[in-house]
Order: C-alpha cells, then sequence, then structure tokens
C-alpha cells in the first residue's frame, strides 16, 4: 500500500525550515537583487500620490508602535501596516515583476513583509533576502498548485498566493520551525483574497497589500502558537479546492529546492498588464518595418488567447483602463510611438485622438496562440496588410531585461517621485544586502529623513497617473 505524503504545507514548512542560504545559487541571489531594484524604483515612484497619501494617514491613526519605514516617505508604521503600504505602493503602476506561468507579481507582498519585520528586528540583509527568495519560491508554487482555474474564477493570485508567500518568508526570519510555519501558511490561507473585478481600481493594490499584511500576521501568530490545519491548502475543503480545481500538488512540490520558479521571474518594460505587452512590442515592430502612422490606418486587428481577450477587451474610461485594455496599448505605440508613463496616464486615455484610433482596434479570438502572446494585422487606408507576430515579449523569460534597464527603469521612477531619493545611494545597498549587518541602512535609504517628505515636486500621481 503506497504511503500518503504530508500535505503541501508540510513539505513547504519543512523546505522554509530546513533549507541553507549556502545553498541557494548565485544566480538566484542576483536576481532577487534585481527584482528588489525595481520593487524600490516601483513603491518610491507613486510615494507621493494622493492614494498612497490616503492609506498612510489611515493607517497612521492604528498604529502604535512604528518601526518601520515607508518607501519614499518619512513617516513610519508598525510592521503590518508599512508592508501594507509598500506592498501596495509597488504594484501601483502595474510595473512591478511577473512569474509568467501564473501571472503572480512575486515580489511586492513578500518583500514588504520580509523587509519590514526585518527593519524592526535588526535582521541581517542576508536573512532577510534569504527569507525573501523562500517565501517568493513558495508563493510561485502555491499559484502553480492552482493555475489556471484560480485566475479563470475571478481571484487575484498576486494577492492570494502573495499571502502564502508572506507568510514563508516571515516564518523563516522568525525562526519558526516546520510545523510552525505550516501553520502560518494555514492562517494566512483564511486570509488570503483579492479579485481580477477589480483590475483597473485601487482595490487592486488594497488585496496586495493585504496579503503582505495577512502574511506577516499569519507568521506572528504561529510564532505564538495559533494553529491550522495540515491540510488547510490542499485538503478536501481547503485553500486550493476552495479556489480552484483540483491542486496540481506536483506542479507545487516538484524540484522543491532544486529547481526555482523565482527563478523565472520577469520585468516589465512597459506600465501595463503582461499580457499586454506582446501587443506593444507587435505594433512598435510594425511601425518600425513598415513606417506606419495612425493617418495610414484602416484598423488594427489584435488575435490573441481568451486571457488576453478577457483581461484587456474592456471600454477605457480613466488611466487604470488604459493599463488594461487591447485598444489603448495599440493606440499609443501609433499615435503616440511611445508607451511609458506618461501614455497610460487619465490624460492621455482621454485624448481625442487615442479615443478615436482605439474605436479601430479589434480584438479577435485566436485559441491557437499561447498566453502571453499576440499577432498583431494592420490594415492601412489603401488596402494593404501587414502582420507580425509576438510570441516572446521584451522582458519575458526569452527576452530579458539587463541589469542596467532595470536600474534604469528604477532610477527614472524615483527621480521622477519628488521625494529626494538618490538612486546612486540605494541601488548599491541593494546588490550588496547580502553583505549587510542590517537592513536598516537600505530601508534608510529609501526613505526621506523621519516626519519628513517631498510635496513640491511632480511626483507621478500629481501628474495624473491613476
Amino acid at each position: 500500500m503506497t504511503q500518503a505524503l504530508p500535505a503541501v504545507a508540510v513539505q513547504f514548512g519543512s523546505f522554509v525550515e530546513n533549507h541553507g542560504w549556502k545553498d541557494i545559487p548565485p544566480a538566484l541571489r542576483h536576481e532577487a537583487k534585481r527584482s528588489l531594484v525595481n520593487y524600490f524604483g516601483c513603491a518610491i515612484g507613486v510615494a507621493n500620490d494622493p492614494e498612497i497619501e490616503a492609506l498612510v494617514r489611515v493607517l497612521s491613526e492604528l498604529s502604535a508602535r512604528q518601526p518601520a519605514s515607508i518607501a519614499g516617505r518619512g513617516e513610519r508604521l508598525d510592521v503590518c501596516n508599512a508592508a501594507f503600504v509598500n506592498a501596495a505602493a509597488a504594484n501601483f503602476l502595474d510595473f512591478d515583476d511577473t512569474h509568467l506561468p501564473t501571472v503572480i507579481h512575486p515580489t511586492a507582498p513578500v518583500a514588504a513583509a520580509v523587509l519590514a519585520l526585518a527593519q524592526s528586528r535588526g535582521s541581517s540583509g542576508s536573512d532577510a533576502l534569504h527569507a525573501f527568495i523562500l517565501g517568493a519560491e513558495i508563493e510561485c508554487r502555491a499559484g502553480n498548485m492552482v493555475s489556471p482555474g484560480h485566475y479563470a474564477r475571478g481571484w487575484h493570485i498576486t494577492a492570494t498566493c502573495g499571502a502564502l508567500g508572506a507568510a514563508a518568508g516571515c516564518s523563516r526570519l522568525l525562526g519558526l520551525d516546520a510545523a510552525q510555519t505550516a501553520h502560518a501558511l494555514g492562517i494566512a490561507a483564511s486570509m488570503s483574497s483579492g479579485l481580477v473585478e477589480n483590475l483597473a481600481w485601487p482595490a487592486k493594490n488594497v488585496g496586495v497589500g493585504n496579503a503582505a499584511r495577512s502574511g506577516l500576521l499569519a507568521a506572528l501568530l504561529a510564532a505564538e502558537g495559533y494553529a491550522a490545519a495540515q491540510t488547510s491548502l490542499d485538503g478536501p475543503l481547503g485553500w486550493a479546492r476552495a479556489m480552484g480545481d483540483e491542486p496540481l500538488t506536483e506542479q507545487a512540490l516538484s524540484g522543491l529546492g532544486a529547481r526555482w520558479e523565482f527563478a523565472r521571474n520577469t520585468y516589465k518594460p512597459y506600465p501595463a498588464g503582461i499580457v499586454f505587452h506582446a501587443v506593444i512590442d507587435a505594433c512598435f515592430e510594425l511601425r518600425r518595418r513598415h513606417g506606419l502612422t495612425a493617418s495610414n490606418i484602416q484598423t488594427v486587428t489584435v488575435a490573441g488567447d481568451a486571457l488576453l481577450l478577457a483581461r484587456g477587451d474592456r471600454p477605457v474610461n480613466t488611466g487604470r483602463d488604459a493599463r488594461v485594455s487591447i485598444h489603448h496599448c495599440a493606440a499609443i505605440v501609433f499615435v503616440l510611438h511611445a508607451a511609458g508613463l506618461r501614455e497610460f496616464s487619465p490624460a492621455v486615455a482621454m485624448d481625442p485622438a487615442i479615443v478615436a484610433f482605439r474605436a479601430r482596434v479589434l480584438p479577435e479570438l485566436d485559441e491557437t496562440m499561447p498566453s502571453g502572446a499576440a499577432r498583431v494585422t494592420v490594415e492601412t487606408v489603401d488596402g494593404k496588410t501587414f502582420s507580425v507576430t509576438v510570441l516572446e515579449a521584451r522582458g519575458s523569460e526569452a527576452h530579458p531585461l539587463t541589469d542596467d534597464e532595470i536600474a534604469n527603469k528604477a532610477a527614472c521612477l524615483i527621480r521622477d517621485s519628488g521625494t529626494g531619493i538618490d538612486p546612486a545611494g540605494l541601488f548599491p545597498l541593494i546588490w550588496g544586502l547580502d553583505e549587510a549587518e542590517t537592513v536598516g541602512p537600505l530601508m534608510q535609504a529609501a526613505s526621506p529623513a523621519p516626519g519628513r517628505h517631498a510635496t513640491d515636486a511632480p511626483a507621478i500621481g500629481r501628474r495624473g497617473i491613476a
């Protein structure tokens, strides 16, 4: 008779407790630092946005002890609420990293929780980096276990799996044993939530912030003896079945500790949903090859899989809508010849020339296209037809951004944030995090002096990026 394997939470817990820092491959340590450069750029870039300011106002009133920094701001909060704000901010611009097989944005919920806890506890840089890597790995593998049915049912997978990743990372940093870590994962599973329906609204960022806070709280509760079912993740009435289809436990556990899902992390060159990057790339390539401009285009047909159409065939009424719109992604390339932050602002979203061009864009389902791919076909006013297919977008595993490209992207966000933070002082602390005695210098470099934050410079939010 075949003996049943331990529950997924138990195996995850054993991995998190027993994995050694020396067993982290140098390339994975480097990838984690790349993700943190991207993370801090995204979080600091929106530090002065009115919606981030609103979060800080609300949560400041709920914080007693305030040992943890907020990226790009002078205020401090308790560890759970600081994690909440930093995770929400890092996800705010749709510019954060992506684990493409699951479409999880791994870093925001896990790094925000781990770094807040590490700062409050005086943890070393290597301990924090190790905890972050392990948490992100559990997050991605939990996503593997429930994909694609989980997302298709309307669960925002970054928010739901992010809570599990944050719980795992914080459990490691707290020194919890395997059983306690399994309990933390079960507690976090009971708190995980987030809705795809809210992708174009600020509520999406609340879900990501809540993932960081929930995971951190789950680990703190487990450290105090709170317990959860061993089968909380994969049991008959557990997290995976409640929020998806039959749990794919093989995808969650196969090669755990030897093959790293987090090593597959990717970075966005455009501040838009990851499934739209192939659309943007294809439009740029059509312009480059054929000299196409808005005036000589009759129609643009964008073909892709069901996920692309489900996420992006929508009306555009706000800048957030624009970041998840097939029509808008095509329009800005052909009308404005660019796809940066400005092109996804509310002002550009409502520009008459952009609105008119969006009406010429026709989404089309092609079930043969893989997820993340797109075929763009242009019919010109004189009857000519041109087509480009992009299977692997810029920034994907096949065409990754370089270290310099990620750093330049993050530096631009930080310099434009109105915080006065110097990327040249911040980035070396990230690249050298594993050698740091504590994370304190990094967190200080990522924030203005306590009690101060710049409000006189044209921060991204004030330029209208919603």
